[in-house]
């Protein structure tokens, strides 16, 4: 199965070019499946579908054309299939602050179930075998790097604090609740919590092999957008997935002459040209702006036919070189990180247990070390073109 991630700025357009994505494979024979992960879903609205027909339907698999189906995370009934005693708690500690049933309800909805269901359903249709080719439409570039953060984080909570944090509450929640005025979550809250991690175990290696997995960058030919779109290059890289492409959607196309357009013509391909420097070798492909709106099969197909040659496949693999690797080198290792557009004061290294952490900003990655080198130090940090090369010893 290969997983194709549509991200990018919001508002650029990632969801039309995932559905032509979906629409090219589906085309060339491959049972295709195009997943919204955004709360703000408008894949249903890309397809045109008439929403007395498909409103509420598309939290399930819905088929629009031979081999593509569409889904549409949809956290109210997601609540109701995964997250019942976790949902309960919630709102029940909530309902003591004075908030109603039905605001504490919307209050229980916290940031993060709706990119761990999307996650439990992809994992599902691997091991069901149901899908060759799943299109993951995103949402904006924030959001999307929280939903490939997840598996990590929720990984380092079940092996370090979980088991912990469930044993010492069993012991002391008999007395604790007689005192406290909120009670203790009971046991079948973590019993659900455990359920959730076993249902999404193994999607990081997943989502972190380019064989199986890889990141189209979606942006614009404008300023702003071109520099969340190189932040999300580097985010993703440390992150682990593998960006394959930018597209670049949006594009005055040769035939509008009005002078009207100039100084945006002229702005576009200064900033295109910018962009194949920035990102070489990989490939930025563009996606003229149409003289109407992306709405319906058809349209999407004519967006398919601008991306993609008649018989291309865009799930072809292309780019399988890892985002960072772990090397020996003389009498020491080396962390090798891909870090474009990024300067040597802007990163900050520093050893914690087992795992080496970089920053840059607010933003964290922790690498897990192989055990050959989880007891060594970083001592340097060099850049060798756009890779971060981090030498590991042994410091006494």
């Amino acid at each position: 199965m290969r997983i194709l991630l549509y991200s990018g700025k919001g508002g650029v357009g990632k969801t039309s070019l995932a559905a032509a994505t979906g629409a090219q494979l589906a085309r060339l024979g491959y049972r295709t499946l195009v997943m919204s992960v955004d709360p703000a879903h408008s894949l249903a609205d890309a397809f045109d579908l008439e929403t007395a027909l498909f409103h509420g339907k598309t939290s399930e698999p819905v088929t629009v054309a031979p081999r593509l189906d569409i889904h549409e995370v949809n956290i109210q009934v997601e609540i109701k299939r995964h997250w019942a005693e976790i949902s309960r708690y919630i709102t029940a500690i909530l309902r003591t602050s004075g908030l109603s049933e039905v605001e504490a309800g919307e209050m229980a909805i916290f940031p993060g179930m709706e990119e761990l269901s999307a996650m439990m359903y992809v994992n599902q249709f691997r091991r069901d075998g149901r899908y060759d080719r799943i299109v993951l439409d995103c949402a904006p570039t924030a959001e999307s790097l929280r939903f490939v953060s997840i598996p990590t984080t929720l990984d380092w909570y079940m092996r370090h604090v979980f088991p912990i944090e469930r044993k010492v509450l069993k012991a002391v929640r008999p007395i604790a609740n007689r005192m406290s005025p909120v009670e203790l979550p009971p046991d079948a809250y973590f019993g659900n919590v455990g359920e959730l991690f076993e249902k999404i175990k193994g999607i990081d290696t997943l989502l972190e092999d380019p064989q199986v997995c890889s990141v189209r960058l979606v942006t614009n030919p404008e300023r702003m957008v071109l520099r969340e779109t190189q932040r999300a290059f580097v985010y993703f890289s440390m992150h682990g997935l593998t960006v394959d492409t930018v597209i670049a959607n949006r594009v005055l196309p040769e035939a509008v002459h009005d002078t009207f357009f100039a100084g945006w013509r002229e702005s576009q391909q200064r900033i295109l040209g910018e962009m194949e420097n920035y990102f070489a070798p990989l490939p930025v492909r563009r996606v003229p702006l149409f003289h109407h709106e992306v709405l319906g099969l058809e349209r999407i197909n004519e967006v398919a036919a601008a991306l993609y040659a008649a018989d291309e496949d865009p799930s072809e693999v292309t780019r399988t070189e890892r985002p960072y690797s772990f090397v020996k080198a003389g009498d020491h290792y080396e962390v090798r990180l891909q870090l474009p557009f990024t300067g040597k004061g802007e990163v900050e290294l520093f050893k914690k247990g087992d795992e080496l952490v970089a920053q840059i900003g607010t933003f964290r990655r922790h690498i897990g070390l192989p055990t050959t080198m989880a007891a060594l130090q970083p001592v340097r940090a060099r850049f060798d073109g756009s890779i971060l090369v981090v030498e590991m010893k042994e410091v006494s």
